[in-house]
């Protein structure tokens, strides 16, 4: 079994795709990896030899933030605009989107579940027929 950054890769899937689910590489990052590594990316993880699965681990560890430190620098810089108050800092601290998204409807999964306001919905004074 390949462990790459602490992060122990599915066996029966081709290394393109199994270099995808550490933190911090995508498609495109997990091409560029292979390349340099002169490994087949259609290669399946189980069939990889010890030499090349080291040559992999050395491009990721030199070249690449993965996993847990890039994950601090994430944090960190999130915490830095909740710090100094910008409004995307501020939206990050009322746990609202952050994006330019409208929250008047949607945003849902940051919002929670809806809270019933007396008075909404149909309007009062009207009478059905």
């Amino acid at each position: 079994m390949a462990r790459i950054a602490g992060v122990d890769l599915p066996k029966d899937k081709p290394i393109k795709v199994a270099l995808q689910y550490v933190y911090g590489i995508g498609a495109s990052a997990s091409q560029r990896i292979l390349t340099a590594a002169k490994v087949d990316p259609n290669i399946r993880v189980k069939n990889l030899t010890e030499e090349q699965v080291s040559q992999l681990m050395g491009i990721v560890d030199k070249q690449y933030k993965v996993e847990g430190d890039l994950r601090r620098e994430v944090q960190f810089n999130i915490k830095r605009l909740i710090d100094i108050g910008c409004s995307r800092g501020v939206r990050y601290r009322m746990n609202l989107p952050v994006h330019g998204q409208r929250t008047r409807t949607n945003a849902r999964t940051k919002r929670g579940p809806r809270k019933t306001v007396a008075g909404r919905g149909q309007k009062r004074g009207i009478s059905k027929k």
